[in-house]
């Protein structure tokens, strides 16, 4: 895929989400792109809808549930629930891949939320799990990117989860792409 035509993609299937985990979608990046995590971590299997709308939008991704979905046999044994965190890490999956589709170009961190909130589960005979996410706010400046955004998750059309105010942020030169070679970027610390 052309990079100008990811910028204007609508919704993105299996086979392109696993793709930009790979650096393999893009033909003519105009660097390093953020990148979503390969599986088990990439907790999407679609995105069915992105919109912009200046420094405002929106995008929705659906995970597919199954019976032998890795973290239903250690969470926990006798009695299967995906973890939270991991809903979390979803909504956090999408906003890096928002900032992407924004031209934002570097390597994506999670920067935290406000607040979480759970009422429901998701268990293994559920089906599907909707991540719909309301972007309050996209800002690009001098390399670095961030977005703030607010999430319902649902599970087969059930409200389960609220977060509200989760962040992802963009930023250049930290990417450690020769591991596990101790090298400039091995270290962890402070993003600047």
């Amino acid at each position: 895929m052309k990079y100008n035509d990811f910028l204007k993609a609508e919704q993105l299937d299996k086979y392109q989400l696993m793709a930009l985990a790979h650096q393999q979608l893009i033909d003519d990046p105009p660097g390093l792109l953020p990148s979503l995590p390969a599986p088990p971590m990439l907790m999407l299997d679609r995105v069915v809808r992105i919109i912009h709308d200046g420094k405002k939008g929106q995008i929705v991704g659906e995970q597919d549930i199954h019976l032998d979905s890795w973290f239903f046999g250690c969470h926990f044994r006798n009695d299967p629930v995906q973890p939270g965190c991991l809903g979390v890490d979803a909504v956090w999956q999408l906003l890096g891949l928002y900032c992407t589709l924004r031209g934002a170009v570097g390597t994506g961190r999670a920067l935290g939320c406000q607040e979480v909130e759970f009422f429901g589960q998701i268990r293994p005979h559920n089906k599907t799990v909707t991540y719909n996410l309301e972007i309050r706010r996209y800002t690009a400046i001098q390399g670095n990117a961030m977005v703030v955004a607010s999430a319902k998750v649902l599970v087969d059309n059930q409200h389960i989860y609220n977060i509200k105010d989760a962040k992802v942020g963009i930023f250049p030169n930290i990417q450690y792409p020769d591991f596990p070679k101790k090298s400039a970027n091995a270290m962890g610390g402070i993003l600047s």
